[in-house]
Formats: C-alpha cells, sequence, structure tokens
C-alpha cells in the first residue's frame, strides 16, 4: 500500500525581517517533507514572498484580526486541512491559542510552546537564544537541521532601472516607526556615506516613505547619494544586495534581508535591541551599549572586515 503524503502546517507570522531569518527553517523543513504537502501560514503581507520561493505546496493568510469570527475562521481552517503536523515557529500566545482552538481534536503533533503540544520547545531564555539556534532546538526532535545561512537564491530582479554605478553600497538608516531607538543617527549615515563616495562607491539609500526626511540629511552631506526610498520591493531589495559592494544598516527587516542574501552587511546595534538575531554569510554585527559611542570610522573599518579586506 502506498502511503499518502503527510500534510504539514508552518506557522510563522513574525514581521519582514523575521520572515528572512526563519529561511534556513523553511528549507529544512521541506527537504525533510519533500514527498509531503507544505503549508505555510503567514501574514498577507509575507504572502507573496512565501509563494515565490517555491518552498510551499500552499500559503494560507492570517490577518492577525482579534475578533471572535476571526479565531473562529482560523479554526475551521486548521480543522478542514486536517494536518498531520504543526511546526509552530511563531510560538506566542497568539498561535498557542491556535493549539487550543482545535478542541475537542483531533490533535496533529505539534511543535511550539503552546501547552499540550506534543512535542514542546520551552525552556528558560528561550528568547533570548540566536534565532537559528532556536530553531535548530526546536526542530533537532524530528531530525530536522536548518542551514548555516539561507538560500535566497529565489530572490532576485533586474536593477538596471536604478541607473546605479558597479559600485554602489546600500546604506539603511531606518527602522520600524515604533522603534527609533534602533537607529544610529542619521548624521553619522551621512558620515559613512561621505566616506564611501571618496572611495568611489556611491551610496544608496533605502527606506520606506516615512524615512525620505533620512535621505534627505544624508544627501545634504552627500550629494553622491542615491535616494531609493520607497522605490524598492523584496525582489528588487534582493537584486540590489546581491550586487551591492555592501552595506550598512539598522536592525531591521530590510537589513536583514540584505544580509541573507549575502551582501557584505555590518548591522549596527545598541543595547536597544539583541544583537543576536541577524544572519548572513558575510554579516557582521557591530555593537555598542550605546549609540553615542559608535563613530562612523569603526563601521567602515567593520564593512572592510565584512568584505574580507582587513584583519
Amino acid at each position: 500500500m502506498t502511503k499518502r503524503p503527510l500534510r504539514i502546517l508552518v506557522i510563522k507570522l513574525g514581521a519582514f525581517g523575521d520572515f528572512f531569518l526563519a529561511q534556513t527553517a523553511f528549507a529544512a523543513i521541506r527537504r525533510h517533507h519533500a514527498g509531503d504537502r507544505l503549508t505555510l501560514l503567514t501574514l498577507p503581507s509575507l504572502a507573496p514572498l512565501a509563494r515565490m520561493s517555491g518552498l510551499f505546496d500552499e500559503v494560507l493568510e492570517d490577518p492577525r484580526d482579534r475578533s471572535l469570527s476571526a479565531y473562529l475562521a482560523i479554526r475551521r481552517t486548521l480543522r478542514a486541512h486536517r494536518f498531520d503536523r504543526v511546526y509552530d515557529l511563531q510560538a506566542q500566545t497568539r498561535t498557542d491559542l491556535y493549539h487550543r482552538l482545535l478542541f475537542p481534536g483531533p490533535w496533529p503533533e505539534w511543535s511550539g510552546t503552546a501547552r499540550g503540544a506534543s512535542h514542546p520547545d520551552c525552556y528558560d531564555g528561550r528568547r533570548k537564544v540566536p534565532v537559528r539556534e532556536r530553531y535548530v532546538r526546536q526542530l533537532a526532535p524530528f531530525g530536522i537541521v536548518p542551514d548555516e545561512c539561507p538560500d535566497l537564491s529565489w530572490l532576485d530582479a533586474d536593477i538596471s532601472g536604478f541607473g546605479l554605478p558597479e559600485r554602489f553600497a546600500l546604506l539603511v538608516p531606518g527602522s520600524s516607526a515604533g522603534r527609533p531607538d534602533k537607529r544610529w543617527p542619521v548624521r553619522r549615515y551621512a558620515e559613512v556615506a561621505a566616506a564611501l563616495a571618496g572611495r568611489g562607491v556611491t551610496p544608496a539609500i533605502i527606506g520606506t516613505g516615512s524615512e525620505r526626511d533620512l535621505a534627505a540629511a544624508i544627501a545634504e552631506m552627500c550629494p553622491q547619494a542615491v535616494d531609493l526610498i520607497d522605490r524598492t520591493g523584496a525582489p528588487q531589495l534582493g537584486g540590489l544586495a546581491r550586487r551591492a559592494w555592501g552595506a550598512v544598516g539598522n536592525d531591521t527587516g530590510p537589513t536583514h534581508l540584505i544580509a541573507s542574501v549575502g551582501c557584505p552587511t555590518v548591522v549596527v546595534f545598541s543595547d536597544a535591541s539583541n544583537p543576536i538575531h541577524s544572519t548572513g554569510p558575510r554579516a557582521l554585527i557591530h555593537h555598542r551599549p550605546d549609540f553615542a559611542d559608535m563613530d562612523s570610522a569603526g563601521v567602515i573599518e567593520a564593512l572592510e572586515r565584512a568584505r574580507g579586506e582587513a584583519a
């Protein structure tokens, strides 16, 4: 008798950067379940990227509405799909609730922090563990081993329309609006831009429309800088990162995407955020407890090390 393919669900609702930090886990689960049907439950904003990756047979969208009707809709979806196993990579209060929504059962195998999970992933300091190590621990009972770095070969786009020279570097001076404390001062980014321009490397500024003032401040000090604010979706950003000389950015989603693609990247951190959640084959974390103690010369030197140009 032919064994039917298993129905597997992966849950990852996190923000833009978290989606790329989870890529190694996604790929490892896909390899392990090569002959099974793999479904992802994620945010509507991330669903197009998940489909583009080719890792999933189906992508379900969770709008994260907190209404009773929304929770009942999630319950109907989970029960209708009759999943055999769930990997809850989000593992937070909301997705713990999804496990309870399956009452009165039957329950699939469940890997996560939900009470009653068949494969509980609860331990002291879980949220302080580097993100890849967290996934390694969670997936180990199934014999699933995430790679060191993600394969984002699927994320690319034609960048010729930006008119950039051969040597350009990406600057990500912004962050989510609710976390301005993650931002290294814009004047420091302007100093980095001027230093890059002095080396014949054109700075290109990445960000959303709400960060135009940051780009303007950098361009005022460094007229050679190219403003790409609000012009780069994820595929375009992947294409830029694949060809960039280097990148410097705050602890924010676009920076983590750039680093994950393999661009030599310096991610600047203060104690405002945890400098363990970053990944990429040529990413270098540059941390000072207070951004006031981080100068542009040190960041340029770190970028040289990320590029392999200095000891």
